[in-house]
């Protein structure tokens, strides 16, 4: 942990209102580090980069008392488990210095040492649809298992499934937020949000107090997609952050995987075009797996065991198939009458392998008990 007097000077630079990521790191480069920026030497070179109000106020930060968020967030720092990460730090990921405007500060709930490890981004809808969101815990759960570090946005949806496939199997995953750590966005992920903090991490590099603005979360989105050696897009539209996400992968030279689904489907449309412009198909966590050597073998044996398969059911799952489907195609499909349907629909439900869906539609599941 920094000494509090250098967090303290860490921490005047960056609360400095008025200053983007970009300009604190060309104050850095001219100035060194925090504390230098007292001189007054000093100060006359910064205001040739920022002007002579900017300047004024920075110099009122770095040397003036304290303020309310200053105090707040060095009290923050005092309970278990928080910590601060600097440019300076070298426990500070190597993997953000890929980024153009890494962030000069990140703030720690957690365990920071995650951060050196290898990790995958699993990204996705807010509002998946249970296939989808099935899919992204066992991605994660599986790919935990063999080492990987699953780093999302804690996010409903996909960001929220993929970060319990991981805890639920006692794997190690990052929740990178797009508000202050002392705050939960979404509120109903508040459990989750403990869970990840007591048995992996949450990182921000937003101040305490931090709301959920809208501008932050492509902001947070680019520490989400170079912390991952790649980024799986479980199921996202066109158009959706998460695509955002990808090409922030591709441009920091991270490998991109995308898991392709129906073709009706407006949520699998993001990912068919991310396919068809080089991201790597993945029905398998071996697809994964084999780009990315030197992950481990599965560290818990027998936890994600194969499902037991689903006793004859006259050929009725395989008609369903992966798209929704109603109950007068399946007559057709199976020529098996709507009351010999139902019986054997029912107990597909009831097994887990297949879903009833609004307006009386069914459509097979990813993970049969």
């Amino acid at each position: 942990m920094l000494p509090l007097a250098d967090q303290d000077a860490w921490l005047r630079l960056a609360l400095t209102p008025g200053l983007s990521t970009r300009r604190r790191l060309q104050v850095l480069e001219l100035a060194g580090a925090p504390d230098a920026l007292r001189e007054p030497d000093v100060l006359a070179r910064i205001a040739g980069l920022l002007g002579e109000s900017l300047t004024g106020k920075l110099h009122e930060c770095i040397t003036g008392p304290s303020w309310p968020l200053l105090e707040q967030t060095l009290s923050w720092l005092q309970m278990p488990g928080r910590s601060l990460l600097t440019l300076a730090d070298p426990g500070y990921p190597r993997a953000l210095l890929d980024l153009p405007d890494p962030p000069v500060l990140l703030y720690c709930h957690g365990d920071p040492s995650l951060l050196l490890r290898r990790g995958l981004a699993v990204v996705g809808s807010r509002n998946p649809t249970p296939q989808g969101a099935d899919n992204a815990r066992m991605f994660a759960a599986e790919l935990a298992l063999h080492g990987l570090v699953i780093v999302s946005g804690m996010a409903s949806g996909i960001d929220a499934a993929a970060h319990r496939g991981a805890l639920e199997v006692s794997g190690a995953t990052i929740g990178i937020v797009g508000t202050g750590l002392d705050r939960v966005y979404p509120a109903a992920n508040h459990a989750l949000a403990q869970a990840i903090a007591e048995q992996g991490l949450l990182l921000s590099e937003f101040p305490l107090g931090m709301p959920p603005r809208a501008e932050n979360f492509p902001q947070r989105n680019r520490l989400i997609a170079a912390q991952g050696a790649g980024c799986l897009v479980v199921e996202a539209a066109l158009g959706s952050g998460s695509l955002i996400t990808a090409r922030q992968a591709a441009d920091v030279g991270r490998e991109v995987y995308a898991i392709p689904g129906s073709i009706h489907s407006p949520l699998a449309k993001g990912c068919h075009w991310l396919i068809r412009q080089g991201a790597k198909l993945v029905d398998d966590v071996n697809d994964v797996l084999d780009e990315l050597p030197g992950t481990m073998m599965p560290v818990l044996d027998g936890v994600l065991t194969p499902s037991p398969r689903a006793p004859d059911d006259g050929g009725v799952l395989a008609a369903v198939g992966w798209d929704p489907v109603d109950l007068d195609t399946l007559v057709l499909r199976t020529g098996l009458t709507h009351g010999e349907l139902c019986e054997i629909l029912l107990g597909l439900e009831l097994q887990g392998a297949v879903l009833l869906l609004p307006g009386a539609r069914y459509q097979r599941a990813g993970n049969p008990k």
